[in-house]
This record gives structure tokens, sequence and C-alpha cells, in this order.
């Protein structure tokens, strides 16, 4: 199982904090042994037969202030420095949660639409003419579906049938365009 991202950086700020508090110990102890003055080693128990005292002829001045050291460990200092500021805990986990809360309404709404109860059916209903004169069977299959009980339905399958007049059946007349009109009808509509 892969783990978080937040717990790998603060693993890694972990291991590098340690690293510098281990270089620091080793830096520290590398100082102190230079400052002190060389004392000879005492062989068998006894001491050295000669001991030098370095004389001073100055009284020490205090030493000016360090100047910024531009090193690894005073680069590594400023990386963190740098770092945008981690997360706690409990507000990733409240983020994580908050996230995981969205993604389940998400894909609840997504199922409750895609599993509301339909039914096709079938039956002939006309297709009302809007008023730019093309038929609206998006009505029609509503009024199909309002006919077995149901709220509102999406056409499926339409049929289209020629309606004229009984002047068309005059014989010798002849035919006029406003003689005949097609209809239009929802034969089949999935209600829900």
């Amino acid at each position: 199982m892969a783990r978080p991202d937040y717990l790998m950086i603060a693993q890694a700020r972990s291991t590098v904090t340690g690293a510098m508090l281990a270089a620091s110990i080793l830096l520290i102890a590398a100082g102190e042994a230079l400052t002190q003055t060389d004392v000879p080693a005492v062989s068998n128990g006894r001491a050295p037969a000669q001991q030098t005292v370095p004389q001073q002829d100055a009284p020490v001045s205090p030493s000016p202030p360090r100047e910024e050291n531009p090193g690894l460990f005073n680069e590594i200092g400023r990386m963190f420095e740098k770092l945008p500021a981690l997360k706690s805990p409990q507000e990733a986990i409240e983020d994580l949660n908050g996230r995981a809360r969205d993604a389940a309404k998400d894909a609840s709404d997504s199922l409750s639409r895609l599993t509301k109860p339909s039914s096709m059916v079938s039956g002939r209903m006309v297709c009302p003419v809007s008023a730019n004169g093309a038929p609206d069977c998006k009505l029609g299959a509503d009024k199909l579906c309002q006919t077995k009980g149901f709220k509102e339905g999406k056409s499926l399958n339409t049929d289209s049938a020629e309606a004229c007049s009984a002047k068309v059946l005059i014989p010798g007349r002849t035919r006029k365009p406003d003689d005949c009109r097609t209809d239009n009808y929802v034969t089949r509509a999935l209600c829900q």
C-alpha cells in the first residue's frame, strides 16, 4: 500500500533533520578539539619530563562575529525555510474526508439519476406543432407517458402520416398546397 504524500514528506524531513543534528555534533566536537592546547600523552603512568606553556604577549581580544557561512548545512537550512508549511495530520485527514464526502455525494446523485424507475411505453400521441412550425415530439412523449401514469418521457420512436381534407377526393379537382399536412406521432417513449 502506498504511503500518503504528507507521511513521506514528514519522514524525509525527519531523516534530514537527524542527519543535520549528527553533523552538527561532529562539527562542535571538532571545534572543541581544535581549541584545546596540545598536551603530551602520558606513557607508563609517568608525567612527561618537560612541558611547554605558550607565552601570551598581548591580551586575547574577542573574535569578531562570524560571517554567514555559505556551507552545506546553511544551504540545507535555507531550503527548509523555503518549504511550504505542511498541514497537521488532523487537517490532512479532515481534507481527505471532505473530498471523500463530496465524491460519495456526486456518485450517489449519478446513481439516483440512473436508477429512477423508468419504463418504455408504446402508443400513438401526436407531436404538437410549435410556433416555428416544427413538431415538438418532447411534448408528445410527455403526453404519452402521462397517459400511462408517468411524469415525463423521452421520445424513442416517431412516425409521420399525411392528413388530407376531403376536397382531395373530389374527382377532377386539382390539389392545392394547403389541402394536406404531415402529422408526426410519438409511438414509443421512455418514461420516468
